[in-house]
């Protein structure tokens, strides 16, 4: 057998991604049409949105902090039942300018959200205090008296 030289291989230009591009932009079509949204909102696997939500604790508190971008705080809702905090609300569709335009595509959650998490340890529900500013919640829940730590000095 004899030796070959190696050859350069020739780059072709490759519309593969073009290609990949336009089927992911058919799928998004096909997933955007009216009867999947209408679907989609009915069914418990599409609908709604969930915020995220941080869980903070220290010696004297446990801090929860939700992203709630777009709302006011007379749409939110907190409460406490059994151990368990839940933050409610809907986020409303903002409406167009009133040109006649039209959204082209839209990308933002809107509607009713609810989360619900267990919290880690008793909390002191009659001193809760929640704030909201710049689109962000935060919920501060002190710790009841019998679980905090306690110092206890040797005599």
């Amino acid at each position: 057998m004899a030796p070959s030289s190696y050859q350069t291989p020739v780059l072709v230009p490759w519309s593969a991604a073009d290609r990949w591009s336009d089927l992911k932009d058919d799928l998004n079509s096909f997933f955007e049409l009216q009867f999947w949204s209408s679907f989609g909102r009915t069914g418990q696997l599409f609908s709604g949105w969930s915020p995220a939500l941080d869980l903070y604790q220290s010696n004297h508190n446990v801090v929860a902090v939700v992203e709630l971008p777009g709302m006011r705080k007379e749409e939110i809702e907190i409460s406490l039942h059994d151990g368990t905090l839940t933050i409610r609300g809907e986020r409303k569709r903002e409406s167009s300018s009133g040109n006649g335009e039209k959204a082209e595509r839209t990308e933002r959650y809107i509607g009713r959200f609810r989360r619900s998490i267990a919290l880690p340890t008793r909390v002191d529900a009659g001193k809760i205090s929640a704030t909201y500013r710049d689109g962000i919640l935060t919920v501060t829940l002190p710790k009841a008296e019998e679980v905090k730590p306690k110092q206890i000095q040797v005599s």
